[in-house]
């Protein structure tokens, strides 16, 4: 009779207990982690030019950085790279060793590069110090998820935005009648990237100068990480001297922000920045409006004003949930890849076996996109493209494996059933630009073949998969 007292006594006493008291034990957690994976060994190839230069220091670290979140069954882990991109393979390496020692599946894993062009390869393969920087990048990605799901704790999460218009410019412009070069396949283009800006008539596109922000705190409210986005290509640094490696602006907005969240003491804070849809926004002002710039100051300056943004989007989240769900969905959409003519297969071998006094007298980069165009000609099957989309509460978050055009992105925000939503790039893959079919029609560098790889309304057909996956997110309960 006792026990039964006793059972009975406990089933009163949680029942009388506000749902908050469990909320702590069984509601979102979230974890973090930083890992740095500067190189070790020298020199290196930094692959962000079409004329690569190697670099024997680095101006700043580079890092792997991850949030992870949890409720119930619903997993996901984000991972931001310090890389120009990251190949499918070495990703699915990386994936499969996290998901051995975690437990976590890799369908929960999202791993981006942040498109730095000051870094290395990602693959572990040519000289010795690139063979040991691809291995201490695997090794640092894994490392980065386990740490991020090993350190989950019960916590909140609030999501919110800002604006940053005057950093973000569309490279693509119409020029004035007569003043269009030659692209690298001797025709004539409807627009250009980085022109003359004394050509210049109008960009060719819109840009996107939102902050997004996913705040992760603590249950008392601490800053525990933050994911930011933004649709912007590398910043870069005057090419003075030595070239060196460095995060760009992305490493300094991880600098950055956790002084401006006041969380340079607080354990296991790490704040982190993705790249959006960028394939046609840089940060050239083509109107001539800035002045000068020391090595690397201008990424300092677009951190700066990044953070602060971030900052303004943190302090006006009204609401943190510990309730918050957590789903995420992928697909591998199939893509065909585009086929060089038989005349330009000819006409590009033509020009490999010219002497280089004739190949100076063709049209700029003819030499490096006829190389290109062959390598197109011997790729086999089809483009595998791994996209996915992540439900964290009111948040939604979708990726894609390219270079993707800020209309796309502009595009899935509107139609999104979601209240916020952004668009992370060069996830799970790096298979090059992805023009909108509009775009393949005015040609230019983002569409040239060998720089855009896949069947050119590849991003419709990419859009349309995710905005049935996000519909199926915001469906589930």
């Amino acid at each position: 009779m006792k026990g039964k007292f006793h059972w009975v006594s406990l089933l009163a006493l949680a029942l009388s207990l506000p749902l908050s008291t469990f909320a702590a034990e069984i509601g979102l957690h979230g974890g973090t982690a930083a890992v740095d994976i500067t190189p070790q060994e020298w020199p290196l190839t930094l692959r962000g030019s079409f004329f690569p230069k190697p670099a024997k220091s680095a101006r700043d670290p580079l890092h792997v950085r991850a949030l992870a979140f949890e409720n119930g069954k619903g997993r996901a882990v984000i991972v931001i790279v310090d890389l120009l991109g990251i190949s499918r393979e070495v990703l699915d390496s990386a994936k499969k060793r996290a998901a051995e020692t975690t437990g976590w599946r890799a369908d929960q894993m999202l791993i981006a590069a942040t498109h730095t062009h000051s870094a290395p390869s990602s693959r572990a393969e040519g000289s010795a110090a690139q063979v040991a920087f691809g291995k201490r990048l695997v090794d640092g990605m894994v490392e980065a998820i386990e740490k991020a799901v090993g350190s989950l704790q019960p916590a909140q999460v609030g999501f919110g935005s800002g604006q940053v218009p005057d950093e973000v410019f569309n490279r693509r412009w119409y020029l004035q009648d007569g003043t269009m070069p030659l692209n690298p396949f001797g025709e004539i283009d409807k627009v250009k990237m980085n022109p003359n800006r004394n050509h210049i008539v109008k960009p060719a596109g819109p840009t996107d100068p939102e902050v997004c922000i996913v705040d992760l705190r603590t249950r008392k409210m601490k800053p525990l990480g933050l994911l930011a986005n933004y649709s912007l290509h590398y910043v870069g640094a005057i090419n003075l001297g030595e070239r060196q490696a460095s995060a760009d602006y992305f490493g300094e907005f991880a600098r950055i922000m956790p002084w401006r969240l006041r969380a340079m003491s607080t354990d296991n804070f790490v704040a982190m920045l993705s790249n959006g849809t960028s394939g046609d926004i840089n940060n050239i002002d083509f109107h001539g409006k800035r002045a000068p710039r020391q090595p690397f100051e201008q990424c300092r300056i677009v951190a700066a004003k990044v953070a602060d943004a971030s900052w303004r989007a943190s302090k006006g989240i009204a609401d943190y949930r510990s309730d918050a769900p957590v789903k995420m969905l992928e697909r591998v959409v199939p893509l065909e890849w585009r086929r060089p003519s038989k005349a330009l297969v000819r006409r590009s071998k033509e020009i490999l076996a010219m002497s280089s006094e004739e190949q100076a007298k063709l049209p700029r980069l003819a030499t490096n996109y006829a190389h290109r165009v062959l390598s197109q000609e011997k790729r086999e099957g089809k483009a595998d493209c791994l996209v996915q989309a992540i439900r964290i509460g009111d948040q939604a978050i979708v990726s894609f494996p390219f270079e993707t055009f800020v209309e796309t992105g502009l595009e899935i925000k509107k139609k999104s059933p979601f209240k916020h939503t952004f668009v992370i790039e060069l996830a799970n893959g790096s298979y090059g630009y992805l023009p909108t079919p509009k775009h393949h029609e005015l040609g230019g560098y983002e569409t040239w073949l060998g720089t855009s790889k896949v069947q050119k309304d590849g991003s419709d057909l990419l859009t349309r998969n995710l905005l049935e996956m996000l519909n199926e997110l915001h469906q589930a309960r």
